[in-house]
């Protein structure tokens, strides 16, 4: 959100490469999603091809808060290279106080709840609508810590206007809500955990077993523990090896053995 465009540009460098040289050399166990300058996407394209052979590298990550469409003719350049390599574009939530309509929210516990749920749900929307999967239809798209909640209202929400005003989303050949079930991962933290029964249906509705990633977003002060998943009655025994681990093994390109005793 800095004013100065080039600022992003010149510390996620920075960042990137101190990520690089510093810590993914250090042990190969820590991986890291490369951060993208996503107000300049020339650079965030130059950023791709820098950085995406690199070791430790496994995906790229778009902080959410931004106010240019994801959709815009800009990042196709971008969605393209990301494809090319077979790794995967994560989308991190977060807030921003001066959002002109989340400026009215004057408690923090407000603004956590909407602003984390709000930047993706936009991006989504035009994620869907404008027909980003069907352009890119291996490219794997991650909406991080925004909760699950929001989807499964996302889904009905899209899929009514949808059949209603199809004309407006000539690209799309399924429901809106098929590309969100097929195309598109998830991550649990915050996981909404109190009304058990609307939990169940979420995941249903998201097919966690095989979109849905573990993350424990430690050490915030809603961190979750493995358990979260673990300790859910409604989940197979083979979804929740799924879900905390397997699935991320599989859309990041990671061998899920155990590693051998030294």
């Amino acid at each position: 959100m800095h004013p100065q465009p080039e600022m992003e540009v010149w510390i996620g460098r920075a960042y990137n490469r101190w990520m690089v040289d510093r810590v993914l050399s250090a042990d190969d166990r820590i991986k890291t999603l490369v951060y993208l300058p996503f107000n300049t996407p020339d650079e965030a394209v130059r950023t791709v091809k820098e950085f995406a052979d690199k070791k430790g590298v496994i995906g790229f990550c778009v902080t959410s808060t931004r106010y240019k469409p994801v959709h815009h003719n800009d990042y196709m350049r971008l969605y393209a290279a990301i494809q090319d390599v077979d790794k995967p574009l994560a989308f991190h939530s977060g807030y921003h106080w001066e959002d002109q309509s989340l400026a009215t929210v004057n408690r923090f516990l407000g603004m956590h709840a909407l602003g984390f749920v709000w930047c993706n749900l936009v991006h989504m929307t035009n994620w869907v609508l404008n027909g980003i999967p069907e352009r890119f239809p291996t490219l794997k798209s991650i909406w991080v810590e925004s909760g699950l909640a929001w989807v499964p209202f996302l889904m009905q929400r899209l899929d009514d206007q949808f059949l209603m005003r199809q004309s407006e989303a000539p690209q799309l050949k399924r429901l809106p809500s098929d590309y969100m079930r097929e195309n598109c991962w998830y991550t649990t933290q915050p996981m909404e955990t109190t009304h058990p029964r609307a939990l169940q249906v979420t995941l249903d509705m998201i097919n966690a077993e095989t979109q849905l990633l573990f993350s424990s977003d430690w050490p915030h002060f809603d961190f979750d523990l493995p358990s979260v998943i673990y300790d859910l009655p409604f989940l197979s025994e083979q979804t929740k090896r799924n879900i905390l681990g397997l699935n991320a093994a599989q859309i990041f390109h990671l061998d899920p053995r155990p590693r051998k005793q030294l």
